[in-house]
């Protein structure tokens, strides 16, 4: 019987055994009981919470899908389920005792990762240290053994029965690297230096509980800080100061004092001090050490939920694992950290979770392209190219000042016009076949090219020559008529049509491309090299200005093209742009035929996901339709409608911008910081959120489509 049960809660799902031996062997005490509770969670997760991915290996899995909350967004979730977190709430609850104690780390003091082990990565890359942060990871376990195993023998001197004895596995900084300098011969000085500069560093107050404390400051509350944390109590009340966390009473470290919260006897400590007649309330996120031990002890107690507990459910972890960790850590630092919004909206989320780490990937790898290959500007096409621009001027400011970088008009109808003598082939692809049997009447397809003069002898217009490939007809005679429906069966005869008379389109365009031309003549006026941003997925856009300065405007500048994604198999013609960007001439982000040709396979049109990428970079501005002469002969503009839901898509916008801020606030400048090698985010883990975020039939991402109306088609 016993065997049956440990292979129904073992070994059934390789990836609940996995995580269950990752953290169960080799462990003792009470990290080995921690074990057993830890496979009944992933058990409980995996049939109660349907957490399914946790039964998969993320090694082997090509895939990990997150099944996302698709009617609310996760902050209203959040809000709904912890009413009683907000300011006010808390600052009333806590008024009502002599001492109020808080907890230090994801309570006060927040770090930029998921886990806190993430940051033991940038101390390894400043040691150039190979497999560092699982070396850390055990030299602070052995050091916790260590300590445990002296106390034991003390005790066992002293004659102390089993029951009395405690077991201290508390330890400081300077007992793990004295540990970790055994381990692998690194200088201990140095190394605990290196840990706390980036701790200091790196570590910032909770927004939410800042508030809390100096509220409650204000009103005269005695505050002090109680911890489990092998950090110095010197050290964290600098790194509090630091944060904006001074004037409380006292500190309690588990270190200083060799007792912890987990074992309650740090509590007692804080009683002996302040006083036992004085009420006490404390404030923490672990349900075990900052709840449970604590009301043990004489403590009320005030439950905080940890900004980290949703990101098994929501947050995804096939991603390189340091981008993966910061990318989690801001995230759900920001959505669960209980701080009032303006807005908990789905699109404000679906531009903050899910499009913010793509964009500063993808500003980051323009950057560093514009860097190599001696780019003199960066145009990034409208509307794609609003949000991106305003995220590549965050984090570049300097670039902004040197006029290196502009916000251009360009759209698909306006190229399609433009170059309608170089690329019949596009012209009456977007224009006639793309609208083939969509009830579209001949008038209607004439007014989308601004052919309307066109119409005057289009009525009873029809062509008999066997020659002419009539589809499905064999020759037979058909007239067009403007209220006529553009079939498969009248399409190549209105082709013919337009054809014969290319001489007039030609007089109908000529003012639209004089504009074009003075345009980019401006644009590009000095201009040797131009590297033109576009989220994709042809890369048609940089296509059509580069033939066009080439061959039809005389503008000397070499054209280069920058798209986020290709297109995939999935696509009819899923080779269109292969020829430059093995050439150079196009560059891809996410993906191409050349890379993560997983996501090249993932990524179907069909199923909307162009889509679900074009509602990320949304813009609040008009279509841009083409340009124009004005009578003074500068250049205006043709501007369509705004698109629907323009609320929402400002707050799509808004939430990429706040990734961007906090990212930048915490890992600091992408072009002068320190951790620079936080802003190297690969297509692939760019790509990561949208991927997760597509498990269960893509209803998440359909709910988000839903609250949006693109028009696809050239109109």
């Amino acid at each position: 019987m016993r065997l049956k049960i440990y292979n129904f809660l073992v070994n059934k799902h390789i990836g609940i055994r996995k995580r269950y031996h990752a953290f169960h062997d080799n462990s003792t005490g009470i990290i080995r009981m921690l074990s057993w509770v830890y496979l009944l969670w992933l058990n409980c997760a995996y049939y109660c919470l349907f957490m399914h991915s946790l039964g998969k290996d993320d090694k082997t899995d090509v895939y990990e899908y997150k099944n996302i909350e698709s009617r609310i967004s996760e902050m209203a979730h959040f809000k709904k389920e912890y009413p009683d977190v907000c300011v006010d709430r808390f600052v009333e609850k806590l008024l009502g005792f002599d001492v109020v104690s808080f907890d230090i780390f994801d309570t006060l003091i927040f770090r930029p990762f998921s886990e806190p082990a993430d940051l033991f990565y940038l101390i390894g890359c400043k040691l150039d240290f190979l497999n560092f942060k699982d070396l850390r990871a055990r030299a602070e376990f052995e050091a916790r053994l260590i300590r445990a195993e002296s106390q034991k023998i003390k005790n066992k001197k002293k004659k102390q029965s089993v029951k009395k004895q405690q077991i201290d596995y508390e330890v400081d900084i300077n007992d793990i690297w004295s540990r970790m300098s055994d381990i692998t011969g690194i200088d201990a000085v140095k190394g605990k230096a290196i840990e706390e500069e980036l701790e200091y560093e790196l570590c910032y107050a909770n927004p939410f509980m800042l508030q809390v404390f100096k509220e409650l400051q204000a009103r005269g509350k005695r505050i002090v800080i109680t911890s489990d944390m092998y950090l110095t109590k010197d050290f964290l009340v600098k790194m509090l100061k630091k944060n904006g966390y001074d004037g409380y009473e006292y500190i309690f470290v588990s270190n200083e004092y060799h007792k912890s919260k987990s074992d309650g006897r740090l509590y007692d400590v804080v009683k002996n001090k302040m006083g036992n007649e004085l009420s006490y309330i404390h404030v923490g996120d672990n349900v075990h050490s900052d709840i449970k031990m604590a009301e043990k002890h004489g403590f009320n107690t005030l439950y905080y939920p940890n900004v980290n507990r949703a990101a098994l459910l929501y947050r995804t972890y096939d991603m390189s694992p340091i981008i993966g960790g910061a990318y989690r850590g801001v995230v759900n630092n920001r959505i669960y950290s209980g701080v009032d919004k303006k807005t908990t909206s789905m699109e404000y989320e679906y531009g903050y979770i899910y499009g913010g780490l793509f964009s500063i990937g993808y500003c980051a790898y323009i950057h560093e392209y514009a860097r190599l290959h001696n780019i003199d500007k960066i145009l990034f096409l409208s509307r794609d190219g609003d949000t991106l621009k305003q995220v590549y001027e965050i984090m570049y400011p300097e670039e902004t000042l040197s006029d290196k970088i502009q916000y251009v008009y360009w759209s698909r109808k306006a190229a399609t016009i433009l170059t309608y003598d170089l690329d019949k082939n596009d012209y009456f692809r977007r224009f006639l076949y793309h609208k083939i049997n969509q009830k579209y009447t001949i008038l209607q397809i004439l007014s989308s090219m601004e052919l309307e003069k066109l119409a005057d002898k289009i009525e009873g217009y029809s062509i008999v020559d066997k020659d002419v490939p009539l589809i499905g007809n064999e020759g037979r005679k058909i007239k067009l008529h403007l209220s006529d429906e553009l079939t498969d069966k009248n399409v190549e005869i209105l082709r013919v049509y337009i054809e014969e008379n290319f001489g007039r389109i030609n007089e109908q365009y000529l003012q639209r491309e004089k504009a074009a031309k003075l345009y980019y003549k401006n644009v590009l006026d000095g201009v040797t090299k131009a590297l033109l941003v576009d989220i994709g997925w042809a890369g048609s856009g940089a296509i059509a200005i580069r033939r066009l300065c080439h061959e039809k405007w005389d503008i000397p500048c070499e054209i280069i093209g920058m798209i986020a994604g290709t297109n995939t198999v999935h696509n009819v013609e899923p080779y269109q742009t292969e020829t430059f960007l093995q050439s150079g001439v196009m560059n891809a982000y996410l993906y191409s035929q050349s890379f993560n040709r997983d996501l090249l396979k993932k990524h179907d049109p069909a199923k909307d996901y162009n889509v679900f990428w074009e509602l990320i970079l949304g813009s609040p501005t008009r279509q841009f339709k083409g340009f124009k002469s004005l009578d003074n002969g500068a250049v205006g503009y043709d501007f369509g409608d705004y698109d629907d839901n323009l609320e929402g898509i400002k707050e799509t916008q808004q939430g990429i911008l706040d990734f961007c801020k906090d990212y930048i606030t915490a890992f600091g400048s992408p072009e002068n910081g320190q951790h620079k090698l936080l802003y190297r985010i690969s297509g692939r883990d760019a790509y990561a959120p949208i991927l997760a975020a597509s498990g269960n039939k893509e209803k998440y991402l359909k709910a988000i489509r839903d609250k949006f109306k693109l028009e696809p088609n050239v109109v």
